[in-house]
C-alpha cells in the first residue's frame, strides 16, 4: 500500500506538463491568429531580403538567388546595422541623399571638400576670367601711362600738366589747368598757353587712333555775360580744346569727342579758392582701348 501511494503522488507532481501544453497551444493559436490578421508587403520583403544578401550576406556560403534578386556570395563582407536597412526601405532616397551630401561635405578624415557643383564651378571660373581681363587691363593702362609720361618729359611740359591713370585702369588723364587757358567766363584759349597747348597736341597726336575724350569743368560759382551758367560755359571750353586739336595739330575729330560738367564733378572743395582754382580745369582723357 506503500509504493502505491507514492506512485500516485509522482503522478500530481507532473501535472503541470499538461497545462503548459495548453498554454503553449493558445499562445501559438494567439500568434497565428495575429499572422493571419497581418499583411505582408511582399515586393518591400523581397528587396530587403535581396539587399541583405547583396550588401550584407547573412546567408553564410550561400548559393541561390530570391527572385530576381543578385547571386548571394560567400561568406559576410560587411558588418552593417540591419536597423539601418529598416530605415532606409521606410525612408527611401533618404538615406542615400544624405550619404552623397556628407561625401560632398567631408572625406574620410572629416576634412572638407570642395563643391563639386556645376554653378560654382562656372561662378569660379568666371571670377578667374575677370581678374585675368582686370590684370591684362591694369597692364595695358600702366604702359600707356609710362610712354605719356615719357613723352611729356621730352616735350618739358611734366610740371605744367598733371597725368594720371583712372581707377579702373580704362584710360590715362591730362588734366590742365582752366585759369592758365582761358579768362575769367570767356571760351578762347589765351595766347600766352597756345605753346604749352601745341606741345600737349604733339604728345596727343601719338594717340590718335585711341579714343580721346576732351571734358570741361567750372568751379560753383555763377557767371554772367554770355552763357546762362557753367555748364554751358565747360561745354563751349571743352570744344575751343577740341578744334584747336583739329585744327592746327589735325588731329581726326572721328577719335575724338568732347563734353561739359560744370560744377558737378568737382575734384576739390569749392569753399576755398584754391579748390575752387583746381575744379576749374579741362581733361583729355586717353583711353586704352583703341
Amino acid at each position: 500500500m506503500a509504493r502505491k501511494k507514492q506512485e500516485e503522488e509522482k503522478g500530481i507532481e507532473a501535472g503541470w506538463i499538461n497545462t503548459f501544453a495548453d498554454l503553449m497551444n493558445l499562445l501559438l493559436c494567439f500568434f497565428v491568429l495575429l499572422f493571419s490578421m497581418s499583411t505582408v508587403d511582399a515586393d518591400k520583403y523581397e528587396q530587403l531580403v535581396t539587399s541583405m544578401t547583396e550588401s550584407i550576406n547573412i546567408f553564410d556560403k550561400g548559393g541561390s538567388s530570391i527572385g530576381e534578386g543578385a547571386f548571394v556570395s560567400t561568406g559576410t563582407d560587411q558588418l552593417i546595422s540591419v536597423e539601418q536597412y529598416f530605415n532606409e526601405y521606410e525612408n527611401p532616397g533618404e538615406s542615400t541623399e544624405v550619404k552623397e551630401d556628407e561625401s560632398k561635405r567631408t572625406d574620410v578624415d572629416g576634412n572638407p571638400q570642395p563643391n563639386d557643383s556645376p554653378d560654382e564651378d562656372l561662378s569660379n571660373a568666371e571670377k578667374q576670367y575677370q581678374a585675368k581681363k582686370a590684370a591684362e587691363q591694369k597692364a595695358k593702362a600702366d604702359e600707356l601711362y609710362g610712354r605719356v609720361n615719357d613723352d611729356a618729359n621730352r616735350q618739358n611740359v611734366e610740371d605744367k600738366i598733371n597725368i594720371n591713370i583712372d581707377k579702373d585702369n580704362q584710360y590715362v588723364q591730362i588734366s590742365l589747368n582752366g585759369a592758365l587757358l582761358f579768362d575769367t567766363g570767356e571760351v578762347d584759349i589765351k595766347k600766352s598757353v597756345l605753346p604749352l597747348m601745341s606741345k600737349v597736341g604733339d604728345i596727343l597726336k601719338k594717340y590718335s587712333t585711341h579714343r580721346i575724350k576732351i571734358e570741361g569743368h567750372t568751379d560753383n560759382v555763377p557767371i554772367s555775360g554770355s552763357f546762362r551758367n557753367n555748364m554751358l560755359l565747360s561745354t563751349a571750353r571743352a570744344n575751343s580744346v577740341f578744334e584747336y586739336l583739329k585744327d592746327v595739330k589735325k588731329i581726326s575729330p572721328k577719335s575724338m569727342e568732347t563734353s561739359g560738367f560744370g560744377e558737378y564733378k568737382p575734384v576739390a572743395s569749392n569753399k576755398t579758392a584754391k579748390g575752387r582754382a583746381q575744379n576749374r580745369r579741362v581733361e583729355i582723357k586717353i583711353y586704352t582701348d583703341k
